[in-house]
């Protein structure tokens, strides 16, 4: 596992209206060989061929049922079936999904060539994949609302080459066998001993996470139950501290509020998204986040591409 990708496009930044350069929000996490959309909105097909990044998706995850969320699912779905998809594609989300999902199917006729799944998610529901497991959380958007956290399994401890020769195991494969858990026998000075993974292995190191609230105002506790110390937060500021009233009035943040969230849950970088059509210049932003957050902050724009990297 240690050598899985873990790749954020942000493909669509923007907040409920497009700009001429933004589109609605649309994330996808390749992770290994799974790709994952959280939200599709209008014009995400476009987006992934600009990013190159192809159709191939495996899961899509939707935070809640306004429009500019999913818009883009409908012309996802049907250029899956035109380029000969077969498998299942499973879309997850809060309390509606189903009907979602159902009306999907009707506007398709009978042109889907594969298995459109629905799952309906609530607040700790959790899907389990190969190495990581993706949890949604309650978010405060003023309708039902999920944020996602994607977290990898825990890594195995760092392995001490020089103890376990010191023990007698002889560099090889008995060193794979420890690194993966097993008990080994060896012999020096001639007895016979028994070695297990505990005393090669340091402690278990934790794997890479990354947050997505969608559209939320700030739900800081629930932040700190979920997503604590997460490797990339990615957090609604629609607006900036100007527009502080209107943020609360639409159930959306700040950037200054983002920064706090990044702050509580320590945060290793902030990515400010859902940027209202109002600002053509995010500098303010970007400032109001930093001034309550000392970790990176990045304000993406469209097709930006974050490598993330593990902490150690």
């Amino acid at each position: 596992m240690s050598g899985e990708t873990l790749q954020v496009y942000f493909l669509g930044t923007a907040g409920a209206l497009p700009t001429p350069v933004r589109n609605p929000p649309c994330i996808m996490i390749r992770r290994g060989t799974d790709t994952l959309l959280f939200d599709c909105g209008e014009g995400a097909q476009q987006q992934m061929m600009r990013a190159r990044c192809g159709f191939t998706v495996d899961a899509i995850f939707v935070t809640h049922w306004h429009a500019d969320h999913f818009l883009g699912i409908f012309g996802l779905v049907q250029t899956m079936s035109f380029n000969g998809r077969t498998g299942p594609l499973s879309i997850y989300g809060p309390v509606w999904v189903h009907e979602f999902v159902e009306t999907i199917k009707k506007i398709s006729r009978f042109n889907l060539k594969f298995t459109l799944d629905s799952v309906e998610l609530s607040d700790g529901s959790w899907v389990r994949f190969d190495g990581y497991t993706v949890t949604g959380f309650s978010v405060s958007h003023g309708m039902p609302a999920l944020g996602y956290v994607l977290e990898e399994d825990p890594r195995p401890g760092r392995f001490d080459r020089e103890r376990a020769i010191e023990l007698g195991v002889p560099p090889g494969p008995l060193f794979g066998r420890l690194q993966r858990g097993e008990t080994i026998r060896v012999t020096k000075d001639g007895q016979e001993r028994e070695v297990q993974p505990s005393d090669v292995m340091g402690a278990p190191r934790p794997g890479r996470k990354i947050v997505y609230t969608g559209d939320t105002r700030p739900v800081i506790p629930v932040l700190i139950s979920y997503g604590k110390e997460p490797d990339l937060l990615i957090h609604d500021a629609t607006y900036d501290e100007s527009e502080a009233k209107r943020a609360a009035e639409f159930y959306h943040a700040t950037a200054a509020q983002a920064g706090q969230a990044a702050a509580a849950v320590n945060a290793r970088t902030l990515a400010l998204t859902h940027i209202s059509s109002r600002y053509t210049d995010t500098a303010n932003h970007a400032n109001e986040a930093k001034s309550a957050f000392a970790g990176t902050v990045l304000v993406p724009e469209d097709l930006f591409m974050l490598e993330v990297t593990y902490r150690d």
